[in-house]
């Protein structure tokens, strides 16, 4: 994996781009001179966990032939008030379709947090990840 970053704007206003120039915005957060032009760099890592677990349970419902028609994430991430200041919780609500085997769900999102996220996996282990199921 290759990544480019170019500051665009100063003080803080980033583009990344990845090899197949696909480019990612990135700002800091205003209370430290950002002008919230692009995701903070810890909103990009709460959400790369959340694409990555969401990516996981996808494909292991692929393989039992369950095809969601309406999927979401939201992610409510907790930092901790220190320097420099991690992540201490984050907690995940998977909103899926009603006619979903529940218990297939949540089957998938423990496999996923607890054997095949690649970004879980990179996380200090002390982060405290939490998840919920809500119907639509």
């Amino acid at each position: 994996m290759k990544l480019e970053l170019n500051r665009r704007e100063k003080p803080y206003v980033f583009e990344l781009e990845n090899e197949n120039g696909t480019i990612c915005k990135i700002d800091s957060s205003k209370d430290i001179g950002g002008k919230e032009r692009g995701l903070t760099p810890m909103e990009l890592l709460a959400g790369a966990l959340a694409s990555c677990i969401s990516i996981d349970i996808l494909m292991i419902l692929n393989k039992q032939n369950i095809e969601l028609d309406n999927y979401s994430v939201s992610v409510d991430a907790k930092k901790k008030n220190s320097v420099p200041s991690p992540f201490e919780k984050i907690h995940l609500v998977f909103s899926i379709d009603a006619e979903i085997d529940l218990l297939k769900v949540e089957r998938a999102i423990q496999l996923s947090i607890d054997k095949y996220c690649s970004v879980k996996e990179s996380l200090n282990p002390e982060i405290i990840i939490t998840s919920e199921i809500n119907v639509i």
